[in-house]
């Protein structure tokens, strides 16, 4: 255990914080608060057999009292997905198609490989179970299942020893009555019942239903995770409560996120989305990249606050399993701090994705055994012992150094073995930045690298210069943005139908006219959920749109006071994404997408004037760091001391208690008037 400087020299007596958010990582548990007017940092090792133990540790360190408000970002449903630890998944859907789940599409990732993997499906062949009955596409009940049948269903399902159900009845987003008998009788079995119309109430059948069965199979053990933490927060602090962070970017109540978790499996890297963007905004960049570097992954995401802030799909594939819930568009490689470093069979150097995590963790911590991302670094010199994690954790040089020598296979030096490690791990990440830049039509010339994560401010630089970026932002406590993120969220959530109807009737889509076809159902179950949590919510309505007979659909803005704004926004839309549109060709409305917000508090830090300084108090040692081929001097600063307006030019290394940051020669970085570190990568001066 350990805790940061600032930590350490304020007494609890002194403030109580009210809302803590806490981000669970897979080496780390990081914790902020809002406390004296400031944020605040609190890092811990997490625990991956318990993960709700640092969780309560880190509340105890941090002082809270009664009526406290944790936020807490989870990555309890992306292991379980990883780690394929759910539970036993019965999958129930209208007669003669119990197979969809494991056909999937026909579309194929690797059109021309033999020997792909079948696709993933979580619900076992045995656990598969057809209801009598079928709706119309229109919404028109044609055949229900009788009693005898339904309890003949529950039977079944009983003997096959299912911990959890997903329901998913062929166009039950039409009409969702079948479907609510039939979850209406599986509640009898006591085990928890994920139903499509409450999941995902959209059209194509087989994204919806293996959204449900994601959602059935973290179900137990994300409802036993959530509301036993939340349980015991409440009884150790007084009315205390605990939300959730979705993927999508937005705050629920733990006990939604429990009866809905696979809105939760990007929980952590949506928080550090949103505090990315809250930074750079602070800080006047509109174009980002964000480059977030944890212990077990690096996650990727691009936004343009000019455009609507970080990009949200509804398509994402998560360890091969598609899910249709709203999140935020993150690419996710495996190459953190902790990956590990191995030979294959021809003699190739490989990295990841496999990580020593926080047990046992790599080499320098004492523990591990097998070389990482952070074993390399530190034997190049560049991360500081005395300094890391603010002098809490020793970083066992003579060690690292002995057992990396033993596995650096036919390579010269031990030295040659972690550079060798650093330029593999970074062409991953470099080439997951391009998927979400490059491939998709931006350049990355154009936009600002956020740094963030205990390990992104090393590498940022490196990848800046091989994408030609021209500027990197290494936030304020980069090691815990993450955290950050999910402290000054907003509440959020998404409501959506599938309505499909001609584009003329834009007009109506706010008035009440037919059961589903209109906001006013949407707006209505958002509001009163809200109440509920005493809460207000603004919503954000927006629509899929398509022309007719196309097979995909965009999303566009919708405004009640000018529909017809939304038809204009999509031909546009079409001709950026596709090359081309067509006025003239009928539009179908397919998706109402309602997002209720209820804003965060909103916390704005106060922006210092800027100096002219050059960092010299800040200074406090010179040692070699191997650059370019060969160890070079280079200057180390103590970030906490570095005043607004300071510039520092590399050779150089910036140390705090959260990460560090590496300036290579040519390069040179300016202190913000909001404490961020500014770095040009390429200014050519004092190298």
């Amino acid at each position: 255990m350990f805790t940061s400087p600032w930590f350490r020299k304020i007494s609890r007596r002194e403030w109580a914080p009210l809302r803590i958010a806490i981000d669970t990582g897979g080496t780390f548990t990081d914790c902020v608060c809002l406390a004296a007017g400031q944020l605040r940092v609190l890092k811990l090792f997490s625990t991956p057999a318990d993960p709700s133990l640092a969780v309560m540790d880190a509340l105890q360190q941090l002082g809270a009292g009664k009526g406290l408000n944790v936020r807490h970002g989870t990555t309890v449903g992306t292991n379980t997905m990883l780690e394929r630890t759910g539970a036993r998944v019965a999958f129930v859907t209208t007669a003669g198609f119990e197979d969809t789940i494991a056909i999937g599409r026909q579309t194929r990732a690797r059109l021309y490989d033999w020997f792909a993997p079948v696709p993933v499906c979580l619900a076992p062949r045995e656990l598969r179970f057809g209801v009598p009955e079928r709706v119309s596409a229109e919404g028109k009940i044609l055949l229900s299942p009788t009693d005898e049948e339904l309890d003949a269903l529950v039977a079944a399902v009983r003997a096959s020893g299912a911990e959890s159900v997903a329901i998913s009845l062929l166009f039950s987003f039409a009409n969702p009555e079948t479907e609510q008998r039939v979850e209406a009788a599986l509640r009898e079995l006591g085990i928890p019942v994920s139903a499509s119309h409450r999941i995902l109430p959209e059209f194509r059948e087989y994204e919806r239903a293996s959204t449900t069965v994601v959602n059935a199979y973290l179900a137990p053990r994300m409802q036993s995770y959530l509301l036993n933490l939340e349980e015991n927060i409440a009884a150790q602090y007084l009315g205390g409560r605990m939300d959730v962070m979705q993927s999508s970017g937005g705050i629920v109540p733990s006990r939604l996120a429990a009866r809905e978790p696979v809105r939760t499996v990007l929980s952590g890297p949506a928080g550090g989305v949103i505090g990315a963007c809250q930074m750079a905004r602070w800080a006047g960049f509109e174009r980002i990249i964000g480059f977030d570097m944890g212990g077990t992954s690096t996650d990727v995401f691009l936004a343009d606050a000019s455009a609507g802030g970080a990009e949200r799909t509804r398509e994402s594939v998560i360890d091969g399993v598609p899910i249709g819930v709203p999140m935020l568009d993150i690419h996710t490689a495996g190459a953190g701090g902790g990956s590990i470093a191995r030979f294959d069979a021809g003699g190739m150097l490989r990295v990841g994705p496999e990580s020593a995590g926080a047990e046992p963790g790599p080499i320098c911590f004492g523990r591990g055994e097998k070389p990482t991302v952070t074993d390399a670094n530190f034997l190049l010199g560049r991360l500081d012992s005395e300094s890391f994690l603010g002098g809490s954790v020793h970083l066992d040089r003579e060690r690292t150094e002995q057992m990396m020598r033993e596995q650096k296979g036919a390579l010269e030096s031990v030295e040659e073995f972690a550079a060798g490690i650093l330029r593999v791990v970074e062409t991953q990440m470099e080439k997951a930045i391009r998927v979400i830049s490059v491939e998709r039509g931006h350049d990355p010339r154009d936009f600002t690298l956020v740094a963030f994560g205990g390990g992104g401010p090393l590498h940022a630089c490196a990848l800046a210069r091989a994408l030609r970026i021209p500027r990197v932002l290494v936030p304020d406590m980069p090691g815990a943005l993450s955290a950050v993120g999910i402290l000054l969220a907003d509440v959020v959530r998404d409501y959506s139908r599938t309505v499909m109807l001609p584009g003329d009737a834009i007009e109506n889509l706010t008035q009440e006219f037919g059961e589903t076809k209109s906001f006013a159902e949407l707006e209505q179950q958002g509001a009163e959920e809200f109440a509920a949590e005493g809460l207000r919510g603004v919503p954000q309505r927006t629509l899929d749109l398509r022309y007719r007979h196309q097979g995909y659909e965009l999303n566009v803005d919708f405004d009640p006071l000018a529909p017809a704004k939304s038809i204009e926004a999509f031909h546009a839309l079409h001709l950026q994404r596709y090359g081309f549109s067509d006025a003239e060709r009928p539009v179908e409305i397919v998706n109402l997408r309602l997002r209720m917000i209820a804003a965060g508090d909103h916390f704005v830090p106060r922006r210092s004037e800027l100096g002219t300084g050059d960092g010299r108090a800040a200074f406090y040692v010179e040692r070699g760091v191997f650059l370019d081929g060969r160890f070079r001097p280079t200057r180390f600063y103590h970030r906490e001391k570095l005043a607004p307006g300071d510039r520092i030019f590399g050779p150089a290394m910036i140390t705090e208690y959260t990460a560090a940051t590496l300036l290579p020669p040519g390069s040179s970085a300016q202190v913000d008037g909001f404490g961020n570190l500014v770095i040009a990568v390429e200014d050519g001066v004092r190298a």
